[in-house]
């Protein structure tokens, strides 16, 4: 891993991201916060299930974001590209990452660990209403890819079965405002 330290203000590439495009007194403090490294293909990011203690910002490159089963099969979500945050929601909850993060082509990538990711937040806390609109879209994107898989695209909708039907006690304001799917 060969470290770099090219500031983001000098970086041509960036996109409206969280992290990429920041008020100028929050880009100053986040490239003093930030390490960047370049990573061959190949590499792994972060493995599902480890405990999260960093945010990666994909400055260049991609990395496959994969889950694996108990048996051992892996299932690639989808391919991320510049300026994408990963482990976000994982560093956040202090929790497990949600998913593997493998390079796909050669990369650079800022980290943030997780301890100066909350100072951070707290410095600037104009950036929190990003962070949860970029949470927000993950929870989206992700029940629209349930509903693509559950529902199969080529599938008419159903619709759900009355409120009535689902409960056995009396719920006659959720009665009156009961619609299909």
């Amino acid at each position: 891993m060969r470290f770099i330290q090219e500031a983001c203000f000098e970086c041509v590439s960036r996109p409206e991201r969280l992290f990429c495009d920041l008020p100028a007194e929050a880009m100053k403090d986040f490239n003093i916060l930030m390490a960047s490294s370049s990573y061959a293909s190949g590499r792994t990011l972060f493995r599902e299930g480890t405990r999260a203690r960093c945010v990666f910002v994909l400055c260049e490159g991609t990395v496959k974001l994969s889950v694996c089963s108990q048996s051992g099969k892996s299932l690639t979500l989808r391919i991320a590209g510049p300026g994408e945050v990963l482990g976000l929601s994982a560093s956040l909850c202090d929790g497990p990452y949600e998913l593997t993060a493998e390079i796909v082509d050669n990369a650079r990538v800022a980290m943030i660990n997780r301890k100066d990711l909350f100072q951070f937040l707290s410095d600037h806390s104009q950036i929190c209403l990003r962070l949860s609109q970029l949470l927000s879209h993950d929870v989206r994107v992700a029940y629209d890819r349930l509903r693509a898989i559950g529902l199969g695209r080529g599938r008419r909708r159903r619709q759900c079965r009355p409120i009535e039907g689902r409960f056995s006690t009396n719920v006659s304001i959720a009665q009156k405002s009961a619609r299909p799917c």
